[in-house]
């Protein structure tokens, strides 16, 4: 077999892993970033002043935010369930330590530390779990898109091939969904009044550079012959047009209807395009092809799994969209927010309850079709992955009541009550802006340039492979460069922050 095969052969035929395991997967990031505010605050007890050198700033983000990751997905995957536990306790270790060190004119009773805690008002202009959630995903993705050619990445973690659970097969799903919570029509307020079709017509403008995208991904793709998993989206469809397709459809749909009815419509396309799965010969031209021996003759063969998967990313873009105006609903209270993610939880339960008979009676998990299993599963997960952030910045907010001044880069900033007057606030809420703080921090740099860093992943991803035989990699070896590439990703877009470079123009 030639290198080209053997690639594509190392990447197909795979069936996922349990929901379970990617659960205890998805709590490694939000641990991780409550393990980086922990040390923060501890540095900020210790010396008086936050962190702010950007070298090392640069450094202390890439150890404790990425560096995990890439050793969860690798060398650790086989203790996986233990990772999380390990890094809790880490991160319980540094809060007792905070809590005993804090300077004796600050200490405040516990009891009510906890009052003033479930007091605190928010900023609520800035949610950063959703910040957080979205560039989490991004570089999840980046990782896990040049890991999976290397043989130190489980086979359970790359995508299913027609039924299961995968890792990267929750990464399709989650892309669609980050964009999805501050799309447009999420992020305009209900008191301004526009056109029924102005979005439309500026969704039209803003996915052209998806289009240019994925027109020069199959381009370059086809050029070089790479190695490509056909069963994934076909011959000649790719990641980029569903993204830009799926956004042009939804705001379609939502200059239809109207966008607080957007659950309503997610939940009809997702069970009537199930329903004409299981009654129609459809399922069977997706798995196999119009003559059932998967021709790819034609354009609709050719590309079938990404043409047809639409109206399930479609739905999930939907359902999400009536997410992202749920969480922009105006919360300014740290008791909203605990509020809040008790009913997320309720919903993420009657979700993977509505999974578990969507599975037993309709079909499988299937990413290559975005059936109605796939599209709740999606969603399901997303949430659950949401409301860790939460709960981690929320425990960043509570330390940080501890000791007065600290702050932490992405991080809820706390706001002085409303209507409330100087001699009323509660000298154990600190109130300061944390603005200054965003130039030193990768996940604001990786946010600004969200595009141009999967983009880079991309280019970097097919670089590697050109030049190194990666299914016969040795462990250090891989280590290194999966390292070295996310070190080069993420320094780039820590320069590009610190000049105050966007690069978007459209």
């Amino acid at each position: 077999m030639s290198q080209k095969h053997l690639k594509e052969a190392f990447i197909s035929n795979l069936n996922g892993t349990s929901l379970l395991e990617i659960s205890v997967g998805l709590s490694l990031a939000p641990l991780c970033l409550l393990c980086r505010g922990l040390l923060l605050i501890l540095y900020y007890l210790h010396y008086g002043k936050p962190l702010s050198s950007r070298k090392y700033s640069l450094l202390l983000d890439f150890l404790v935010l990425v560096s995990p990751l890439l050793f969860s997905c690798t060398v650790l995957s086989p203790v996986i369930f233990f990772v999380p536990p390990v890094i809790a306790a880490f991160c319980a270790g540094i809060f007792s330590k905070i809590y005993s060190q804090r300077k004796q004119e600050t200490r405040v009773p516990f009891r009510q530390i906890v009052k003033d805690f479930q007091k605190t008002y928010l900023d609520p202009e800035y949610i950063p779990a959703i910040t957080v959630f979205r560039v989490y995903v991004n570089v999840l993705t980046s990782i896990s898109i040049l890991a999976v050619d290397f043989p130190q990445y489980p086979r359970r973690y790359a995508k299913a091939e027609t039924y299961g659970t995968g890792v990267m097969d929750l990464g399709v799903g989650a892309f669609i969904f980050g964009n999805a919570v501050i799309c447009p029509e999420v992020r305009q307020r209900s008191y301004v009044t526009q056109p029924k079709f102005s979005n439309l017509a500026r969704q039209f403008f803003s996915v052209w550079p998806l289009i240019v995208l994925g027109i020069g991904r199959l381009l370059s793709v086809k050029s070089i012959e790479y190695h490509e998993h056909t069963s994934e989206y076909g011959v000649h469809w790719n990641f980029f047009f569903t993204l830009a397709f799926v956004r042009l459809a939804a705001s379609l749909l939502l200059a239809i209807f109207p966008k607080n009815t957007s659950w309503i419509v997610a939940i009809n396309l997702a069970v009537l395009y199930q329903l004409i799965l299981n009654t129609t010969s459809l399922k069977t031209f997706i798995l196999h092809g119009s003559d059932g021996r998967d021709t790819r003759v034609g354009v609709l063969n050719a590309n079938r799994e990404g043409l047809l998967s639409l109206f399930g990313y479609l739905a999930i873009y939907m359902a999400s969209v009536q997410v992202g105006l749920w969480l922009l609903k105006c919360r300014n209270s740290v008791k909203g927010w605990i509020e809040a993610v008790c009913f997320l939880l309720l919903t993420v339960l009657v979700l993977f309850v509505f999974l578990h008979v969507s599975q037993a009676y309709a079909d499988p998990v299937s990413r290559r079709m975005a059936n109605l299993s796939y599209c709740i599963w999606v969603v399901a997960h997303c949430l659950t992955f949401f409301i860790c952030f939460v709960v981690s910045d929320l425990t960043l907010v509570f330390t940080k009541l501890l000791v007065k001044g600290s702050s932490v880069p992405c991080c809820w900033n706390v706001v002085k009550p409303p209507h409330a007057s100087k001699k009323h606030e509660t000298e154990a809420v600190p109130m300061q802006r944390e603005g200054k703080l965003s130039h030193i921090c990768l996940i604001s740099a990786i946010n600004k340039n969200q595009l141009l860093f999967f983009l880079l992943a991309n280019v970097m991803t097919g670089t590697v492979n050109i030049l190194i035989d990666t299914i016969h990699s040795k462990t250090a070896f891989t280590l290194c460069i999966l390292h070295l590439y996310m070190f080069f990703n993420c320094l780039i877009m820590h320069i590009l922050h610190a000049k105050n470079i966007v690069l978007k123009f459209w």
